[in-house]
């Protein structure tokens, strides 16, 4: 099983697990209203038994201490973080792997991790401007709730499913304690900086990224359009096309994690 450990970063306390591998490190970051808990599959199984996987829990989420300022809780401080709780734990030249929201902090910070080997994103779409949030997901009225402070049961449930093919029969239990354990002032200051245009052209980071660039897919996504991923122009873009994953939907993590591992292992491979 995966250590449960705490650091330090900034000011908060930060909670994150970290795998038996000794391999290549890999961090893994998590989506909205979620937790590292959701890596388990990868933490304590074949992969993180080769690799060194380092998975954080996002301020406000799981069990890492909640931030003091709410406009902390934007893109461009949780990139702040990531770069910080990379350097405190001596992760600089890991692969970095990003799920949904986890996704495009992870680009927001890629200027800032220079010795990163390499990228993985899946669940989120990179946009350069608010028209282009509206071309990169698809609607669904779930979704709202992840912008939403004050989440129900009810709303938790809905906005789990989400996450997973509309046909999964993955228990969404954990899911959704994650979503109701999450600091309530996270997601309203992740809509506010999103509404207030606070995010950065992660088209042109991905764009410019001088190291490879993975994307992945779940076939059963329903959240992030595929369509709108094809068009971007990725130069370093790993086998040159967004790596689809049959069977999963947004949480490929949950669904599908044995492919996952398999996509990963090859990436690494082949840095």
């Amino acid at each position: 099983m995966a250590e449960v450990l705490t650091c330090k970063v900034g000011h908060g306390s930060v909670a994150y697990r970290r795998s038996r591998g000794t391999g290549r490190t890999v961090v893994l970051v998590h989506g909205n209203s979620s937790s590292s808990r959701t890596w388990h599959h990868l933490l304590d199984g074949p992969f993180g038994e080769r690799f060194r996987c380092i998975a954080p829990d996002l301020p406000g989420h799981g069990g890492s201490a909640p931030l003091t300022d709410v406009d902390d809780y934007a893109l461009p401080g949780y990139a702040t973080f990531l770069a910080a709780f990379v350097r405190t734990v001596d992760v600089r030249d890991a692969v970095i792997v990003g799920w949904s929201l986890g996704g495009h902090i992870v680009l927001e910070a890629a200027p800032a991790l220079r010795a990163a080997a390499g990228f993985v994103l899946f669940g989120t779409p990179p946009v350069a401007t608010a028209a282009s949030l509206a071309e990169g997901f698809l609607p669904n009225p779930a979704m709202n709730i992840g912008f939403s402070a004050d989440v129900s049961p009810q709303d938790a449930a809905a906005y789990a499913a989400t996450f997973l093919s509309p046909e999964s029969t993955v228990p969404t239990d954990d899911l959704v304690a994650d979503i109701l354990a999450t600091d309530p002032a996270a997601r309203a200051g992740i809509a506010a900086g999103i509404a207030q245009g606070r995010f950065a052209d992660e088209v042109a980071i991905a764009s410019s990224l001088s190291r490879p660039l993975a994307l992945l897919h779940g076939e059963a996504e329903q959240l992030v359009s595929l369509d709108y991923l094809r068009r971007l122009e990725l130069p370093h873009l790993w086998h040159g096309d967004v790596q689809v994953v049959p069977g999963a939907g947004h949480a490929v993590q949950e669904e599908a994690p044995d492919r996952l591992a398999d996509l990963l292992t090859r990436f690494v491979a082949e840095l």
